[in-house]
């Protein structure tokens, strides 16, 4: 109806395209032995896919927030002049930094931070961690819901004395405060918010590049190619072994936290919504007729 009355239309993409984002999970669940629930957002569904894939025709802007979600829109098809850019943003009075204690010898805690599912690589992260020495004296924490049939998989991995399942959790806020690094090994990604709200609070994002580009390899993050659990492990044991390189990320953090705030992001959005009204206004005669049913 807003097509046909002239409306710009923008749809957020808060994720990568669809048919993408089934076509990886589905393969990465076949590939380790896992079945989702019939009823799982990522659980292949050709009638959500189909209405969502008219929905992306139908849009005058698809609103990208990375650069990853823009190249699965690409690889599917998608025309780049209707692909958008913007970002998310942490909200600064809740995400903040505090200081560090500098004594190192209870080692490293990481955090895994959301629901505990194929897609967000959680696998991945615990076989980095404990193929590291990193695992000897440090802590990680996985703060979220770990789905029934992947706790099943994972049940070895989680029962070592190093790793805490903590569970649905409402301090995220204060456990990325006393956490070292954020660990989020993505198949696949929108943006990865709790990576703007690690960099708010001083907690180095060890991150697949499925993850926001916001995070920069060795600038204020650590940045592996999704499924490669050999870099993920030498990113932690290089941490674990080198403390001023963890605290000149933590520092690179701190620099970048300004510039992603929930502030910032509303800027980016208003002036994406700004480009693409201007946009449809100078080219709605030559709009494309509509080729749906």
């Amino acid at each position: 109806m807003a097509r046909e009355l002239g409306i710009p239309t923008v749809m957020e993409r808060p994720n990568a395209h669809t048919r993408f984002a089934y076509e990886v999970v589905r393969d990465e669940c076949e590939r380790i032995g896992v079945e989702l629930p019939p009823d799982h957002e990522h659980a292949y569904n050709q009638a959500v896919l189909e209405r969502e894939e008219a929905e992306y025709e139908l849009s005058d802007r698809l609103l990208c927030p990375s650069d990853f979600v823009v190249e699965t829109f690409l690889d599917k098809g998608t025309p780049s002049e209707k692909l958008i850019r913007h970002l998310y943003g942490y909200d600064e009075m809740q995400f903040h930094s505090a200081p560090r204690s500098a004594d190192r010898s209870e080692g490293i805690t990481a955090l895994f931070v959301g629901v505990a599912a194929v897609r967000k690589g959680l696998h991945f992260a615990l076989d980095a961690w404990l193929r590291s020495p990193v695992s000897s004296n440090g802590t990680f924490l996985i703060a979220g819901e770990v789905l029934p049939a992947y706790g099943d998989h994972l049940a070895e991995q989680l029962a070592h004395p190093s790793v805490k399942v903590l569970g649905h959790r409402d301090d995220v806020a204060e456990l990325m405060r006393t956490s070292d690094v954020l660990v989020l090994p993505s198949i696949e990604e929108g943006f990865g918010l709790v990576c703007t709200e690690a960099l708010g609070s001083g907690c180095v994002p060890l991150i697949s590049d499925a993850c926001t580009d916001v995070c920069v390899h060795m600038e204020n993050a650590m940045v592996h190619k999704v499924g490669d659990v050999d870099a993920l492990e030498s990113h932690l044991t290089a941490l674990h072994e080198d403390p001023r390189l963890l605290e000149t990320l933590r520092e690179g953090c701190l620099r970048t936290a300004p510039h992603v705030t929930w502030r910032a992001a509303g800027v980016a959005l208003l002036d994406a919504y700004r480009e693409t009204i201007a946009d449809v206004k100078r080219t709605g005669a030559d709009r494309p007729p509509l080729t749906l049913a």
